[in-house]
């Protein structure tokens, strides 16, 4: 723990307030970006992506479920063992008590995964999750929206993240990509975000960066170096 410095309490409260002046800065950045986001003109999705789900073939119309908004996060297909990332499975235990929300507001959240059906439903049993997954093993859904790299990129150089041409090390990789139903009936790409984009949908994440030692993540080999599968940490002797 790094020291810090002890002060009264009238002195904490001012410097308490001064920071808040930022904060509330933020907040409205936040707002205005969100608005920007929502205005982003629509793509039209032009492939007939089919996927493999626990109800047989489905298409992307299809995993609407009759609303008008789909949210989904792209999972990464491998981790250890060939189970669904660590990291992404991290990311995805902040979607487990949101999904009855998000229905009320017109959004169905849908993970996806080139890993295979069996797979992944073994794998959200073992998480505990309750919204659904399903395979994209089949299709260029993952390609398409910028999470897939074949190994002809990865070899080159050329795979394009978050959209620019950085490379990456591995084939698959996380983001998030949003679609909705226009009044056409046609199914529309609305917004991606990938990298940091993600870590205001990660909770942990949120409460972490409040407490004094924040990620913990200095001299790690990786940030997420840490991360495990939530059945994984050690319990601690206050549990």
């Amino acid at each position: 723990m790094t020291p810090h410095a002890a002060v009264s309490r009238e002195e904490w409260v001012a410097r308490r307030k001064e920071l808040l002046v930022q904060e509330k800065a933020l907040t409205r950045e936040r707002d205005r970006l969100s608005r920007l986001r929502r205005e982003l003109p629509w793509e039209p999705v032009e492939k007939e992506y089919v996927f493999d789900t626990v109800d047989g073939p489905r298409t992307l119309a299809d995993l609407f479920e009759g609303r008008s908004q789909l949210v989904v996060y792209h999972m990464m297909a491998k981790g250890r063992g060939g189970s669904p990332c660590p990291v992404c499975s991290f990311w995805a235990d902040s979607f487990s008590g949101i999904v009855p929300h998000l229905n009320d507001r017109d959004v169905t959240l849908v993970v996806v995964s080139r890993a295979p059906l069996d797979l992944l439903q073994a794998h959200r049993a073992r998480m505990g999750w309750p919204f659904p997954m399903v395979s994209s093993a089949g299709n260029d859904f993952n390609a398409d929206y910028g999470v897939f790299f074949t190994g002809e990129q990865l070899e080159a150089g050329t795979a394009e993240y978050n959209y620019a041409r950085q490379g990456f090390p591995l084939p698959d990789a996380p983001g998030v990509s949003v679609f909705a139903r226009g009044d056409d009936g046609r199914v529309y790409h609305t917004y991606s975000t990938y990298a940091r984009g993600l870590d205001a949908l990660n909770n942990a994440y949120q409460y972490l960066d409040l407490v004094p030692r924040g990620r913990n993540e200095d001299g790690l080999p990786e940030p997420t170096a840490w991360v495990r599968y939530h059945d994984e940490y050690p319990r601690s002797a206050a549990s």
